[in-house]
Order: structure tokens, then sequence, then C-alpha cells
């Protein structure tokens, strides 16, 4: 397969990877530009590996994981403002997925790159393991605090309105 014909065939799905890590879109595009920037310099030794795919993945887990190290992150996004009006109230649903959101980019790195990979990307253990090169005990643990973490934060219990008639 030739650079060409995968970044054709999986730029979209590695947008999407990014912006579940990101949680922007715009920082999402940006990174996926620089790691298949990256990957063409590279894609005759990248093609020939067993997973092509799961080597630009991780490409993209360190790339995020790098930006967040570097400090370079000085913008402040604001979510886009949409003026669609629909037939159907969907308030609900964007403020149970905007809670859900909140919480996982609240877990730490390796926690939400776990969650985004497993339950985002569909990958098993062994394909997280490989990605970020660690143990799939290791992801396994992350999981589960991961998932602890959440499940803490949805039986929390809310504070009751006060108020008259």
């Amino acid at each position: 397969m030739t650079f060409e014909e995968y970044a054709f065939a999986r730029t979209a799905a590695l947008v999407r990877l990014a912006r579940l890590l990101t949680g922007d879109e715009h920082r999402a595009e940006d990174l996926v530009q620089d790691v298949l920037a990256k990957a063409y310099a590279r894609w005759g030794r990248i093609s020939r590996i067993d997973q092509p795919e799961a080597y630009v993945r991780r490409m993209l887990v360190n790339a995020n994981r790098s930006w967040w190290r570097r400090g370079s992150r000085r913008e402040i996004c604001t979510p886009a403002v949409s003026d669609r009006v629909g037939g159907v109230d969907e308030a609900a649903g964007v403020v149970e997925r905007d809670t859900l959101w909140r919480l996982v980019r609240a877990l730490p790195t390796r926690q939400r790159t776990v969650i985004v990979l497993r339950y985002y990307e569909d990958l098993d253990d062994t394909a997280i393991a490989e990605i970020l090169g660690c143990s799939t005990g290791t992801v396994r643990t992350h999981a589960r605090r991961a998932l602890q973490a959440l499940r803490k934060h949805q039986e929390a219990p809310t504070p009751a309105r006060t108020g008259g008639i």
C-alpha cells in the first residue's frame, strides 16, 4: 500500500482518534497532519512492518503526549456554536455526553488514552499495549482505574436545589 492510499483511507479515522485524545477538533487536525508528515518521510520502513496502522496510531498518541509535555498549549479553545434548529429537544443527550466527556478529559493522560483506544477505537488490550508500549496488565489497570473514577463521579450525589414555590 502506498502512503497516498493509506492516508486517503485512514485520515478520517486518525482525525477521530486525535479529536478524542485532544478534545479539540482543530488541534486534532493539526496533530494528524504532523503525524502524517512524519509518517510520509518514513513510509518505506513503516509499510514493511506487520501492522503499519498500529505504528501510526502510536505515533499519534506519542505526538499528543509530547504536545502536552511541551507546555505549548497556550490556546484557549471554545466549543463550536451551532445555529441548527431541530424538531427534537436533544439538550438532555448533549448535556449527558458533555458531562461524560468532561469527566473523561479530566482523567490522567494514560487512563484517558486507554479509554479512548478501548471504547472509541474498539481496540483490544493487546493492541492498546502495543500502541502505548506497555504490558496488557498495565492497560487493564489504567482502564480499571479510569472506570472507577468515572463511576465515582457518576454516583456522586448532586446537591439538592432549594428554593420556594
